[in-house]
């Protein structure tokens, strides 16, 4: 639930609007809500000196309390097409389509917002449109790196190019928030283009029905997918809300290729087994995903049968084990054959986030003054000042939710300079 506040010359811009999905209030509270974001009571009591607020891109945990907030906010949204088009359908199922101010940027642009200058710089990430954020003002630079990694086969849109980060070594970044989720991991991030093999060589395998369980914003998963599906002789299905619109998203935006269609999952049944790839929500566990329903035999499409093969082409999120777990016991108790990323001896699932060796690279290239890991825990953000500081950065500031980093000139953390907190968006 990114929600992240630059702030200059008495103006605030923000740079995303997300929610976490079953969480509590409070570190102590065991009582789980259905959508939470972050309060943004600071700002919305200073709404007037809100200049615009940037959605980095279409992920939840980015853009997902928009829809929710925006009425709080009351003020420009600045983001590329893809994410646009997504953001476009959350704000009409709130009644605000046309309410929203949405500027539509390409990447490479320099936009004035405020007293802000902004530029999109585009990254790889696990879905289309991710970018990185150059923030200049008359005080200092931010290179905001949003969420990436370096994928030299991102199956959808083009790969890495160091050259506009190796760029900022010359544009005196004071400053670089950098996602720190896989930095505790050694070595490099796979590729998304790395899955097709294994996930093709699982269903070649099948002899019955195959569901694959991925996440839903993962549309160069969903086109590898259609891709072995059109390659094995099998119709490709979507169970899930989630996984429609996102599908939606891309086909409105001219993102998804236009050879893969997909079969109307009450069909299905109609097909022989061999014949059918279902791509389905629930790789976590969730209660109500399509994948629970298949496997408690309560989904209004379609059923499982012994011999039909279930592939988890997704991780466990901390957290999520005992739900997940729970799920594949179900499946295995209905004599499902279930693989997980531990089961297969091929990659068939990628994150979409750097690696160790990804996070020095982009410190090398970007040289800023100051490094500041965000977004992940206490022990990805160490591990990744660690990194920073071996490759020369002169500072590390860690800190925690409601701290003030004063970035120009000597860099610093004013501890809880303000109060923050959650807000139940939906229970």
């Amino acid at each position: 639930m990114n929600m992240n506040l630059y702030g200059h010359d008495d103006q605030w811009l923000m740079v995303d609007c997300g929610v976490t999905f079953k969480a509590p209030l409070t570190p102590e509270s065991t009582v789980e809500h259905d959508v939470v974001s972050a309060d943004p009571a600071f700002i919305t009591k200073q709404k007037e000196n809100l200049v615009g607020l940037v959605v980095t891109h279409a992920h939840e945990d980015h853009v997902g309390a928009v829809a929710d907030l925006w009425p709080r906010l009351q003020c420009p949204v600045y983001t590329t097409a893809f994410t646009a088009e997504f953001l476009r359908r959350k704000l009409a199922e709130k009644g605000l389509v046309g309410s929203v101010p949405i500027i539509v940027v390409d990447s490479g642009d320099c936009i004035d917002i405020g007293s802000f200058n902004v530029e999109w710089l585009p990254l790889t990430h696990s879905l289309p449109e991710p970018h990185a954020l150059v923030i200049r003002t008359k005080a200092g630079n931010v290179f905001h790196t949003g969420d990436w990694k370096i994928d030299p086969k991102p199956v959808m849109g083009e790969p890495f190019d160091p050259a506009p980060f190796e760029a900022l070594a010359n544009a005196s970044i004071d400053a670089m928030v950098c996602d720190s989720t896989n930095a505790n991991r050694p070595g490099r991030s796979l590729s998304e283009g790395d899955c097709y093999a294994g996930l093709k060589h699982h269903v070649e395998q099948a002899e019955g029905r195959v569901v694959v369980a991925c996440f839903g914003s993962n549309i160069a998963r969903l086109v590898t997918l259609s891709k072995i599906a059109a390659e094995t002789g099998r119709y490709v299905g979507l169970m899930g809300r989630s996984l429609l619109n996102m599908v939606g998203t891309a086909q409105a935006t001219g993102v998804w290729p236009s050879q893969y269609s997909f079969a109307e999952t009450n069909h299905l049944p109609y097909l022989p087994k061999h014949e059918v790839l279902c791509i389905a929500t629930g790789s976590q566990g969730e209660p109500r995903t399509a994948l629970t329903r298949l496997a408690t035999d309560s989904h209004y499409d379609m059923e499982l049968d012994p011999g039909d093969t279930v592939i988890f082409s997704a991780i466990k999120i901390p957290g999520n084990e005992v739900a997940v777990d729970r799920l594949i016991a179900n499946l295995k108790r209905k004599k499902i054959n279930v693989i997980t990323v531990a089961d297969s001896e091929w990659p068939i699932h990628a994150s979409g986030h750097p690696c160790a060796d990804e996070v020095a690279d982009l410190y090398r290239w970007v040289q800023p003054r100051i490094a500041v890991p965000v977004h992940g825990e206490a022990e990805h953000m160490q591990a990744n000042a660690a990194i920073a500081k071996h490759q020369g950065v002169h500072q590390q500031l860690t800190g925690s939710n409601g701290d003030l980093f004063v970035l120009n000139g000597r860099g610093k953390v004013r501890k809880q300079a303000v109060q923050t907190g959650r807000i139940v968006l939906r229970e």
